[in-house]
């Protein structure tokens, strides 16, 4: 729901951003890639570094370009599936980096094994949240069902990181972490469980 929001939203605002872009020669595959090196470099250089509210500027800067590549692709004609392909994989390298970055400062300077073990669940169960939908349409099935879209993922933990960071205090976040963590188990669950539907219907389950 709020990934629909935040796109009809932002899609207002950039579409004259994409335009220039294109306009100069630029390609979405650039603007895809350049934002996940920012998005990135950002989570990686100063999460780990305990400058959370840094990192998460420079991550929402680099962020608006999953928005902005998808607007070009649109104005140019539509988006072909080797752009999709781009996309959502590096999609998943842009999310990996941000938990990855809070599992490698609580895990060092941060000093919180808690947080340290929450950021990883994070990390983990996100990546299978993509890969539960991935594989099922793969085999043919579908499974875009789910409480924990990526948008929402990255919304609530940027704006829990940021004020985690900006007010010295860990709760906002872990608190924020410990549901995200359950949302995407729930999120696997139920991909799971719409995909075994269609493969009982199909006649794809051995009894």
């Amino acid at each position: 729901m709020l990934d629909r929001f935040l796109r009809a939203t932002v899609t207002k605002i950039l579409g004259p951003i994409a335009r220039l872009l294109l306009k100069i020669g630029v390609s979405a595959d650039i603007v895809t890639v350049v934002g996940t090196v920012g998005v990135s470099a950002g989570a990686l250089y100063f999460f780990p570094r305990g400058e959370l509210w840094v990192g998460v500027l420079v991550i929402t800067a680099f962020v608006f370009s999953d928005t902005v590549d998808g607007i070009m692709a649109r104005q140019s004609g539509g988006s072909t599936k080797w752009g999709a392909y781009l996309d959502s994989t590096l999609d998943r390298i842009g999310d990996a980096a941000i938990f990855g970055g809070l599992v490698l400062y609580y895990a060092g300077m941060g000093d919180n094994s808690v947080m340290a073990g929450l950021s990883l669940a994070c990390l983990i169960l996100g990546s299978v949240v993509s890969y539960a939908r991935a594989r099922a349409e793969g085999l043919g099935f579908t499974a875009s069902v789910g409480i924990a879209e990526r948008a929402d993922r990255l919304v609530a933990v940027l704006v829990a990181t940021f004020f985690a960071d900006l007010f010295d205090s860990t709760l906002l976040l872990g608190v924020v972490l410990a549901l995200l963590a359950v949302a995407s188990f729930v999120t696997v669950v139920q991909r799971i469980m719409t995909v075994r539907s269609q493969a009982l219907a199909a006649g794809e389950v051995n009894h």
